[in-house]
């Protein structure tokens, strides 16, 4: 594949300015309910489309990177296998609101309250 200058220039600088930059890398390769705590480091990263595009781009296959865990890129790139160039692809306005949103938390569903008739 070929990259222009410019976007060479954009991927090799972004891993800098990650909010994950100065967290211990081992709470990044993380299983289960910890993944969700991960995923939250990278909930206000500012080159969080950037690390989600190297990541699918190099399908690394382990770690949170981009606010996804292995298993959402998995799925994503199953989705979109016509996609060559996911740098270029979520570069695109459109494109990175639709796949690249912040991790949700996640929260206990409560039940519904319900109200007694007649009060």
């Amino acid at each position: 594949m070929h990259i222009s200058k410019f976007e060479a220039a954009g991927r090799a600088g972004w891993a800098s300015e990650g909010a994950c930059k100065d967290v211990d890398p081992e709470s990044l390769f993380v299983a289960g309910a910890a993944q969700h705590r991960a995923k939250l480091i990278c909930a206000g990263c500012v080159v969080r489309i950037e690390c989600l595009a190297d990541a699918l781009d190099n399908r690394i296959e382990f770690g949170v990177w981009g606010g996804m865990t292995e298993r959402e890129r998995r799925a994503l790139l199953r989705r979109r296998p016509e996609v060559r160039s996911w740098w270029a692809f979520l570069g695109s306005r459109k494109n990175s609101d639709e796949y690249a949103r912040p991790p949700r938390p996640y929260a206990r569903r409560s039940r519904p309250v319900s109200s007694a008739v007649g009060e």
